[in-house]
């Protein structure tokens, strides 16, 4: 076995999925760019800052000739129901993969020492929390195409892998990335939603219509982005579209036509956390901050923090327009976090407009917030 492929069944052998190697080329920085120009990371400078970086791995390891591109799976084989119930992304229903996946790579950086001669200055690991464009690298090294949902599509896993790199000082051989056969020589292919076709059914789906172009995603009008990332105030404008999500969103992976072939993954490198991804509207309302930091601990939910994750219940609630559910949201219009606060005032008036108008004219007398007073004043 040639040392490239034994470096690559060990790896597969850790629980990595998929497993692809491309060599060190120029990464195109106009599309980065773009985005960025255009204000479509929203609050997240960390990508703004680092882009330097994103678009030339030399400056994240000298000398680096190669890089390793890997998958897992997370994919459960079940559809999506289409339930009431407040959703949680696919990947969040597992320990924090960040913890899990990390020391695979350890274990990868010791096979890439001895095979390779390698030392520990070598090589440099990231589980998408470095400035590395993972996407990108992993097209070029075919573990799939960067589809119109700005997500990589692959054809044998689908929308669902967990991405992760390592750089390395040594020269590998380079997957071919995945090309589609062009009718005429002069024609080029495009880079995005290279196997897509006509199909547009991510960008159509999308609650908050989010996606500006084929593979550009404007992260301000993301449901991800606004129940994760976003540290304040939902836009008022994003939050019927929100529905009944309370950490992300998979519809534009879940409507993806090449989730056919998916399997259910190995999940050697996961570990399934159910207990909290199926709860009612009722259990989350009535949830406490020891509760949530039980339920939660150690998954993707636990950095959000209990009054993120009230807000995002609270809109969640209004969107279910339950009338029974206005006892449950009534405590939180006393709740000693502003953001709690201001969200319970629109999850009140938008579930009984009528019976809520007492207790917010209450509130008036006494709140003091801006956060607050700017949802009491609107109508």
């Amino acid at each position: 076995m040639q040392q490239a492929e034994l470096l690559r069944s060990k790896l597969k052998a850790l629980g990595f999925d998929a497993v692809h190697f491309t060599r060190l080329s120029e990464i195109e920085p106009k599309q980065l760019m773009d985005w960025l120009g255009q204000g479509f990371h929203a609050d997240m400078q960390w990508i703004k800052t680092s882009a330097d970086k994103r678009l030339d791995p030399k400056l994240v390891l000298p000398g680096v000739q190669s890089l390793i591109l890997l998958g897992v799976n997370y994919y459960d084989g079940k559809k999506e129901e289409d339930s009431p119930r407040p959703k949680i992304a696919r990947y969040a229903r597992h320990t924090d993969y960040h913890d899990t996946i990390k020391p695979a790579l350890a274990s990868a950086g010791k096979i890439l020492e001895e095979l390779y001669s390698l030392n520990g200055e070598d090589y440099r690991y990231y589980v998408d929390t470095g400035p590395v464009l993972e996407r990108a690298w992993a097209a070029q090294a075919g573990v799939g195409f960067v589809g119109k949902n700005a997500m990589l599509i692959s054809r044998e896993f689908g929308n669902w892998l967990l991405l992760s790199a390592i750089l390395v000082r040594c020269e590998l051989p380079a997957d071919e990335p995945i090309r589609k056969k062009l009718k005429t020589e002069s024609k080029k292919s495009k880079s995005i939603g290279l196997l897509c076709g006509s199909c547009t059914r991510c960008m159509t789906a999308c609650p908050t219509q989010a996606f500006t172009f084929e593979g550009t995603l404007d992260a301000r009008r993301c449901i991800s982005y606004q129940t994760i990332e976003n540290k304040g105030i939902i836009p008022k404008a994003l939050r019927e579209g929100i529905g009944n999500r309370i950490f992300g969103c998979d519809t534009c992976l879940d409507v993806c036509p090449w989730n056919r072939f998916a399997k259910s993954g190995r999940k050697l490198l996961l570990n399934v956390r159910e207990e909290g991804a199926h709860l009612s509207l009722v259990e989350l309302l009535q949830m406490t901050e020891e509760r949530f930091k039980e339920l939660y601990r150690k998954t993707p939910l636990q950095r959000l923090k209990y009054p993120r994750f009230i807000r995002n219940v609270l809109i969640a609630a209004a969107n279910a327009k339950d009338e029974t559910l206005f006892e449950l949201v009534l405590p939180y219009l006393s709740h000693t976090n502003n953001l709690i606060r201001a969200h319970a005032v629109d999850a009140l008036r938008r579930i009984d407009a009528v019976r809520s108008k007492k207790h917010l004219q209450m509130l008036t007398l006494t709140e003091n917030d801006p956060l607050v007073l700017t949802e009491l004043n609107e109508t």
